[in-house]
């Protein structure tokens, strides 16, 4: 079992020293390739153990927990995994067209891979010290490769990035260390049973409005979003993909797990706070993205809006709310990633990102309009796709305990949504392009092109069947909940005592 939950974060590792070494010839490229599809395979293998038995767990080493470092796979856990084998596979094959090889000299490869690695150990890791750890891993990888090429944006931006996130590493530290002071323990799993005898419950729940702050930078959540925007729009584009599904996903994922197995003896005063946090989230990206007139920088803000509505399902703490949490972090991380793709290809082809700068997508690259309207539909919650089933449950949950301004909020932010793709489609597709350029996908060489959609294509079928064949998924998405909720299972698993 230990085998299983250290193959997804061992065989990227293994990647990036080959991929570093290999890094002046061809080889390169192609082990980074095969060492995402094989990890792929080892996160579908270990998520088939998660249904097989709910929750699964290995002791390093043969250290019992709480003493030694666990690695837990339960629903959530599991999925985020193969979603972030999904989408590195994804990255990785569109990087073969986009990537020079000065930055694969460079260990482009290399880094992309310990960031992977870095988020896998960040989903699987059963304690908050080595959470700590996989953040660092996270913060150094990817400040690489914002920085990697050395151009006065990308410092600019890996700057902007790095600054803030280091005030969440200062934050998360130290309330770690006074987590263990009045628990003596870091293990989640211990810490949920910890927390229970803590007489001091205010200073617990300073502890926890701590952890909040600094898992909400990681997040991008309002008011500590400002790094996002700053950053994301600087690296390649297939950085910038990657980033956008995933990064301030784990920040959500943290919050997630941290304020159901740990932190809810205070769910009125924490959640609340989270709810408040989730609107103001939501309306300041969706306002952010409809002030901008350039394509990716308008995908950076829409970033933020949606962690709203995932940090949302998380604050209303029920089992709907929990439901839509986790339906719209999978649904999110592929279509936001898919987006932009389309961008780097509309950058590769019309020649700038500036909408003003664009036009003649939709008359000279059909195929591309079409697969830019199913993530865009998507996003702004259109019928049949992913993105309305995600908001729908979210706004459900609210409704159902008749918090009517949150609701309405979640709708008008949706509205919003649409007015930005809009904008897009407006400036970018529709219009001829402001030089005369038609901007055909045909005039790219064909591997490259090859290289370039299939990404694409394959993340918006994925996109369809969640949204055409939504009943798995929720169902999925409701034992995840349910394991939040009850964390026993978990519990059991990892201490193989019951709570």
């Amino acid at each position: 079992m230990s085998w299983i939950l250290v193959n997804p974060i061992l065989i990227p590792l293994v990647t990036a020293v080959l991929a570093y070494l290999f890094r002046t010839s061809p080889a390169g490229r192609w082990i980074s390739v095969a060492g995402t599809v094989a990890l792929l395979f080892a996160s579908l293998i270990m998520m088939g153990e998660v249904l097989e038995h709910g929750v699964i767990a290995g002791q390093m080493s043969n250290w019992q927990a709480p003493f030694g470092i666990t690695l837990v796979a339960d629903y959530l856990g599991g999925v985020m995994v193969v979603i972030t084998a999904i989408t590195a596979m994804a990255t990785v094959i569109y990087t073969l067209a986009e990537i020079p090889e000065r930055l694969e000299r460079l260990g482009f490869h290399a880094l992309l891979q310990v960031l992977v690695a870095a988020v896998c150990g960040a989903f699987l890791t059963g304690d908050l010290f080595n959470l700590y750890v996989w953040f660092e891993v996270m913060l150094i990888s990817s400040f690489g490769l914002l920085v990697l090429g050395g151009s006065k944006e990308q410092l600019d931006g890996g700057i902007k990035y790095v600054t803030l996130n280091l005030v969440s590493t200062i934050m998360f530290l130290s309330g770690i260390g006074l987590l263990y002071g009045i628990t003596g323990t870091l293990n989640m799993a211990d810490l949920h049973l910890a927390v229970r005898e803590v007489e001091n419950t205010g200073l617990l729940t300073t502890i926890a409005v701590m952890f909040m702050v600094a898992f909400g930078v990681k997040a991008a959540l309002f008011p500590l979003f400002f790094w996002l925007p700053a950053s994301y729009h600087t690296p390649p584009v297939a950085v910038s993909a990657i980033f956008a599904g995933l990064l301030t996903k784990v920040g959500v994922y943290a919050l997630i797990r941290s304020f159901t197995l740990i932190f809810d003896q205070d769910v009125a005063f924490t959640h609340t706070i989270l709810l408040w946090l989730a609107v103001a989230t939501m309306v300041t990206g969706v306002l952010g993205a409809a002030a901008m007139n350039d394509f990716r920088r308008i995908l950076s803000f829409h970033i933020i809006s949606q962690i709203g509505y995932m940090v949302l399902g998380l604050a209303l703490f029920t089992p709907l709310g929990l439901v839509g949490a986790v339906f719209y972090l999978v649904h999110h991380i592929i279509v936001k990633a898919n987006l932009f793709f389309v961008a780097g290809v509309a950058k590769r082809i019309g020649g700038s990102t500036d909408l003003s700068r664009l036009g003649g997508l939709y008359a000279h690259a059909p195929l591309l309009a079409f697969l830019f309207l199913i993530p865009a539909f998507s996003l702004a919650g259109f019928p049949p796709l992913s993105g309305f089933w995600a908001k729908y449950v979210v706004v459900k949950a609210a409704l159902d305990l008749e918090m009517w301004f949150v609701a309405g909020v979640s709708l008008a932010v949706g509205l919003l949504t649409i007015y930005s793709m809009t904008k897009i489609w407006g400036a970018a597709f529709w219009p001829s392009h402001p030089d005369g350029i038609k901007p055909r996908l045909g005039d790219l060489p064909a591997g490259e092109r090859v290289a370039l959609m299939a990404p694409i294509v394959g993340l918006a079928v994925l996109t369809c069947i969640i949204g055409l064949f939504p009943e798995p998924f929720v169902q999925f998405a409701e034992t995840s909940a349910e394991q939040l909720l009850d964390p026993t299972a978990y519990v059991t698993t990892v201490l193989g005592v019951q709570p």
